[in-house]
């Protein structure tokens, strides 16, 4: 989509650092960081949100949980642990309609619900 954020990040078009880049998915530091090490993983499929995978995304989704490992690993916090987090929609916290996996960790974080 020409007006999403991540699909232009995807493309090449707006440049970014990547911390892992596929064929299928990219990884990327959270501007807004919110622990020590806040990434995101995106895809480069434009889904809008994780209501609308469906089950041919199966093979992704578990790509984007293998990825947020090995990256975690690389960033020194896969030994302590870290959380991963999916938002999904305006009252669960969705900022970009393209669906992204945010991996935080670097310290203890706290139980929020």
């Amino acid at each position: 989509m020409a007006d999403c954020l991540f699909c232009r990040m995807a493309s090449g078009e707006i440049p970014v650092d990547k911390l892992h880049d596929d064929d299928r998915l990219f990884a990327i530091r959270d501007i807004h960081p919110r622990a020590p090490v806040h990434f995101m993983v995106i895809p480069k499929e434009h889904i809008p949100t994780l209501a609308e995978l469906t089950e041919d995304h199966a093979a992704l989704l578990y790509h984007m949980i293998e990825v947020g490992r090995e990256v975690a690993a690389k960033e020194g916090i896969a030994e302590r642990g870290y959380r991963v987090v999916i938002n999904c929609g305006v009252e669960g916290g969705q900022a970009v309609f393209h669906l992204h996996m945010h991996v935080l960790g670097g310290r203890t974080l706290r139980a929020e619900g």
